[in-house]
């Protein structure tokens, strides 16, 4: 049976470890002197070599070669049995699946009995952090006070869940993400004693993707290669779902020019093209990324070749700080934020137009300014594309995809008149008939806006009071508020911009049952933003 290529490359010697030198110098050190700990934690992200290192500091600590800079030697019966996964005094347990008190309580009944063959005997807990709270206290005196034969390593990806008084009883060692160009020189060093046809950018397209980690890019060089075909870039993005870097530069491009039509045809094309949106985001957030260091002065610190940075520090100094700023966030957002589902492009296109569309600025779709709305106590608007002014004289006010809220609840001024007849009056009027029609189209939007209420209207600027900040951060979402703005339009006959603010509310749902102030209701609503709705 074929061995798959990440076990067959796994590092068998100090040497063979890529990009752990600073824990690799350290262990060297501790075996040179003899002063090697009773306890390890080995944590980092996933496949960066903290099992592979435990087993060489195991066969290290129990090598026969005379020579102590020597060990592992890999060729006495001590290294050979660890290689072949034999050796009875290296005890490698998966917390994952043996979490239990019961668990620990075994291992720590065997700790006390002397090595059968070598000098320790050596525990690799993987995944430690999965073990409950009581497996852990279990194991506090074992690693307190272990016999002098016992090693005990632990590894983990989450540090963090380990409890502190573990933590204190171990020596630890942080395992680090590896560069782009440390796994690219690996993976040829692999193609080639291997005898695989690659090319330098498609293992570059490899290192990338797998975003630091050594195991994840050999798990895709072995599926690369089992197609049986030279491995290119093309056929490297086409299995990865990416798109070159190319089509991400030109998105890059359009948010500078401000040229939403463009950028939203690019997107468009990639994803039709069989892209993944998902990745597509993350390529669009790491070029970003790399034009933020060029414009701060720090293109070395961008894994790109030559050209690509010299690109990225050229476009540096024509895209606009805020733009730069507000398009990592976007994407960034969409990255983490898309899921499966009948229009995967979506998150990608709102991402676009939150990055150009800019308060106060000319609305690049249209080419001509949009309306600026009042804002309350340091908010500010931000403006969508203006639809096509009708022939009457009087045009009817832009759209604006959002407001950034105020802090802290305004009250509402007088009634102030609007061309087209709009009043708060008539807002408030017909607000039942709006939340009715919302409850009817999108139940969990519906039960954010159960207990808003109409507050203030100035101008084209509806402001709309919620009870919490939490309620107001869902409400802003650009889905959410779409929908709002649209029912109002359809209800009142007018569009109106949208701004969300902390103020009085009240229920007006039918039947709504009526709560005592200080009450479990009333504390929910108020400090966790809980919602009293009824259930259709």
């Amino acid at each position: 049976m074929n061995q798959v290529l990440y076990r067959k490359w796994r590092p068998q010697t100090w040497e063979d470890v890529v990009g752990q030198k600073h824990v690799v110098h350290t262990l060297k050190n501790a075996l040179a002197t003899g002063r090697i700990a009773h306890a390890y934690l080995f944590s980092g992200p996933r496949g960066t070599g903290k099992t592979s290192m435990a087993r060489i500091l195991a066969k290290a600590a129990n090598c026969s070669a005379e020579d102590i800079a020597a060990r592992p030697c890999n060729q006495c019966a001590r290294c050979l049995a660890v290689n072949e996964g034999n050796y009875l005094d290296l005890i490698e347990i998966d917390a994952a699946s043996n979490t239990s008190v019961e668990d620990v309580r075994d291992l720590r009944e065997r700790v006390p009995f002397a090595p059968g063959d070598g000098r320790y005997k050596v525990y690799i807990i993987d995944e430690v952090h999965m073990l409950s709270t009581a497996a852990f206290n279990a194991l506090l005196k074992t690693l307190e006070e272990p016999p002098a034969h016992a090693i005990f390593i632990l590894a983990t990806t989450e540090a963090h869940k380990i409890p502190a008084t573990v933590v204190s009883r171990c020596q630890r060692h942080e395992f680090r993400r590896l560069g782009v160009e440390e796994t690219t020189a690996q993976l040829m060093e692999m193609v080639k004693a291997e005898g695989i046809q690659a090319d330098k950018e498609a293992l570059e397209a490899v290192a990338r993707q797998a975003t630091g980690s050594m195991r994840d890019a050999i798990s895709l060089l072995d599926q690369l290669g089992s197609m049986g075909e030279a491995i290119t870039l093309a056929r490297t993005l086409e299995m990865l779902g990416s798109t070159g870097g190319e089509t991400v530069q030109q998105l890059v491009m359009c948010i500078a020019r401000g040229d939403s039509a463009g950028g939203l045809q690019i997107i468009h094309q990639a994803t039709d093209s069989g892209a993944d949106a998902r990745q597509f985001a993350r390529q669009v957030v790491d070029y970003l990324r790399g034009v933020m260091m060029a414009a701060s002065g720090n293109t070395d610190l961008v894994e790109a070749t030559p050209e690509i940075r010299a690109a990225m520090k050229d476009l540096s100094q024509k895209i606009d700080p805020s733009v730069l700023y507000r398009a990592i966030r976007s994407f960034s957002h969409a990255a983490a934020d898309l899921r499966s589902g009948w229009r995967p492009q979506l998150p990608l296109e709102l991402a676009l137009i939150d990055s150009i569309l800019d308060p106060g600025s000319p609305n690049p779709a249209a080419g001509a300014p949009t309306a600026s709305g009042s804002s309350g106590a340091g908010g500010s608007s931000r403006p969508v594309p203006q639809r096509p002014a009708p022939a009457a004289p009087a045009p009817k006010p832009a759209v604006k995809l959002a407001e950034k809220p105020p802090q802290a609840y305004a009250v509402a001024p007088p009634d102030s008149g609007h061309a087209s007849g709009m009043t708060l009056a008539r807002i408030r009027e017909s607000w039942s008939r709006v939340i009715g029609t919302i409850r009817e189209r999108d139940s969990r939007s519906y039960t954010l806006f159960a207990r808003a209420q109409p507050g203030s209207y100035e101008g084209d600027l509806l402001s709309v009071y919620v009870d919490s900040d939490l309620v107001r951060q869902k409400c802003s979402r650009p889905e959410t508020l779409l929908l709002l703005q649209g029912v109002l339009a359809e209800v009142l006959g007018s569009p109106l911009r949208i701004r969300f603010a902390i103020g009085k509310t009240q229920s007006i749902a039918e039947g709504q049952a009526k709560y005592p102030d200080g009450g479990m209701v009333d504390t929910a609503s108020r400090e966790f933003g809980a919602q009293v709705i009824d259930l259709p």
